[in-house]
């Protein structure tokens, strides 16, 4: 493929004018038997170019390992891409936010006491560059300049709202160019940002989701020549835990889209198809209240979360018509969903009794965080002896998110940030009484400074008013729950507190199914041991998307992680997804 190149009048590819009109989908979000089909879509609404980001913190979950297989086979992705016809902007961070855990930064990095992320220290740095040092080798081929699909790579990612540092930018962009980038960068900001978030001799691109010809001329008044561009055209947006599910109608979306075009200017539309936070991916915002994001990446977008044309999809192809070359092809029709009905759950394992089978504890003389663990996802479990009975207050500083109290494994109540809630009282009901305190993280925050979040218990925790001598911290990161002793439910006696609960259904042919827990509170599922992610009743979001390529024909394993109780014992599979009630 042409090398991309950057004139006073515009792009040029192959030395002819070039209009980027691209679409974000990201590889991480998508099951990776998905992605064929999701380029597929990408060309047929008009597209050239699709745009990913890099999660580093799922390619790099500990220091020094790194990982490009799987799901996460970024060269591969790449590769159908370029197969498709479409070019690739690429998006490696080190930080993305995209509503991601942590914005893509490694939890690993908050070990280090103080450390300043997102800025020139040192120990930020080294660590960015061996996470260049690992990633670009591989993708170095892919490359415009080699011939592959990635025409241009993105520095850092609206850093305007978060810093004003040149020499910061400047040291990314050395790192990218030492590693063997050496094709354009270009760095995005919203209009207001513009100013502090980019950087001399490298292209400048702003973020909108309205009011396209205010956002362009605030980007012409920073960049007085070279390409027009919307790196980020909100079409959608994303849900929260709480909230409604966010949609913006498509014929809004497409006349803000027409008018952009009609200016010269070139566009990401964000998102294309937005796909899912599985397993503990989803992040978090911190805008005085913490407020994680939901399972569902659906974000109102052309392609649905389960890959479908949406009324979005037909409405952007008219207007890309008027502009760009479409192609005469039938749109695929809806993929087929299966709706199986009620799946029993007969089997359980509850979580306090068998944590030891889960994770290791380490004994400290306090609570530790998860990243002091090494740990990033999941839960940790602290545990202390209470001395004496009767009443007591515990205080803790600071919950990182939400932790479930229990004495002698019976609850006493639930302290939750989001809330700000710091002390519950309750009674011991003995001397030497077993103090457990569950603690989730629900989404380390992707945006502004709140980035730097570490979870678990932080701070002091007092007990009584003083600090109990020795806490035991146990990771329960939840990658395998193979060992977990799995019994048949005794409906005489169900389990009390956090629960793994199992059943089993037969699949003919898989396909694309929407997993229903209505009478459930709160949890995690798994099916065939893939993580499809958090479940919670306060909504807005009511089914978790199963891909079709995770079942498979036969008999399928279902398990539901319970943090509190249910008032069934099915879940049920449906052919069609709730994402809860809209506010237009």
């Amino acid at each position: 493929m042409p090398r991309l190149e950057i004139a006073a009048d515009g792009f040029r590819l192959d030395d002819r004018p070039f209009r980027i009109v691209s679409g974000a989908l990201h590889y991480f979000r998508v099951h990776p038997e998905q992605w064929a089909d999701r380029l597929h879509k990408a060309r047929l609404l008009g597209l050239n170019t699709v745009e990913t980001y890099v999660p580093w913190n799922l390619h790099a979950r500990r220091r020094g390992e790194f990982r490009l297989d799987a799901g996460l086979d970024l060269p591969r992705f790449l590769r159908l891409a370029a197969a498709e016809g479409l070019h690739v902007l690429l998006r490696p961070g080190p930080y993305i936010c995209a509503e991601w855990e942590g914005g893509g930064l490694p939890s690993w990095l908050l070990a280090e006491e103080g450390i300043a992320l997102r800025s020139r220290d040192p120990r930020f740095l080294r660590a960015v560059d061996e996470y260049l040092g690992a990633l670009l080798p591989p993708l170095l081929p892919s490359l415009g300049s080699r011939g592959g699909p990635v025409l241009a790579v993105q520095l850092e990612n609206e850093y305007g709202a978060y810093g004003d540092d040149a020499a910061y930018l400047a040291d990314l962009a050395a790192l990218l160019r030492r590693h063997g980038v050496d094709v354009p960068l270009f760095t995005c900001d919203q209009p207001s940002d513009l100013g502090r978030g980019g950087l001399e001799g490298v292209l400048r691109t702003v973020n909108f989701g309205s009011r396209a010809e205010s956002g362009l001329a605030a980007l012409r008044e920073h960049q007085p020549a070279g390409p027009l561009m919307c790196s980020e055209f909100w079409i959608g947006w994303f849900d929260r835990w709480g909230g409604t599910h966010a949609v913006r109608g498509a014929d809004d979306a497409a006349a803000e889209l027409d008018r952009l075009l009609a200016a010269g200017a070139s566009v990401n539309v964000y998102m294309f198809h937005g796909g899912t936070n599985f397993g503990f991916t989803n992040g978090a915002n911190d805008k005085g209240t913490y407020r994680p994001t939901v399972t569902s990446y659906d974000y109102d977008a052309p392609l649905d979360e389960a890959g479908d044309p949406t009324p979005k999809y037909t409405a952007f192809r008219e207007v890309l018509a008027k502009h760009v070359p479409v192609p005469d092809e039938p749109v695929p029709a809806p993929a087929p969903k299966l709706g199986l009905g009620p799946v029993p759950l007969t089997h359980c394992a509850p979580l306090l009794d068998r944590a030891d089978l889960l994770g290791g504890a380490v004994e400290a003389a306090r609570p530790l965080t998860m990243e002091e663990l090494g740990q990033d996802f999941g839960f940790v479990l602290y545990e202390t002896r209470l001395p004496d009975r009767g009443p007591v207050v515990l205080r803790a500083e600071d919950v990182r998110d939400r932790a479930q109290v229990f004495v002698d494994g019976q609850p006493v109540g639930v302290l939750e940030r989001e809330g700000r809630e710091h002390a519950l009282a309750f009674t011991v009901p003995r001397p030497g009484a077993r103090l457990t305190v569950l603690v989730e993280n629900q989404g380390r925050v992707n945006y502004g400074p709140g980035v730097h979040d570490r979870k678990g218990l932080l701070g002091r925790t007092l007990v009584g008013g003083r600090e109990p001598a020795t806490w035991s911290s146990r990771a329960l990161p939840l990658d395998d729950l193979a060992a977990l002793p799995f019994t048949s439910f005794d409906p005489q006696s169900p389990p009390v507190g956090p629960a793994f609960h199992r059943g089993h259904v037969e699949v003919e042919r898989p396909a694309d199914t929407f997993l229903a827990l209505e009478g459930w509170t709160k949890g995690n599922v798994w099916v065939n041991g893939f993580a499809l992610g958090r479940y919670w009743s306060r909504g807005a979001q009511a089914t978790l998307y199963v891909p079709g390529p995770v079942l498979r024909a036969g008999r399928n394993e279902i398990t539901v992680l319970e943090l509190h109780a249910s008032a069934t014992r099915t879940v049920e599979l449906r052919d069609r997804p709730d994402l809860g009630p809209t506010e237009e």
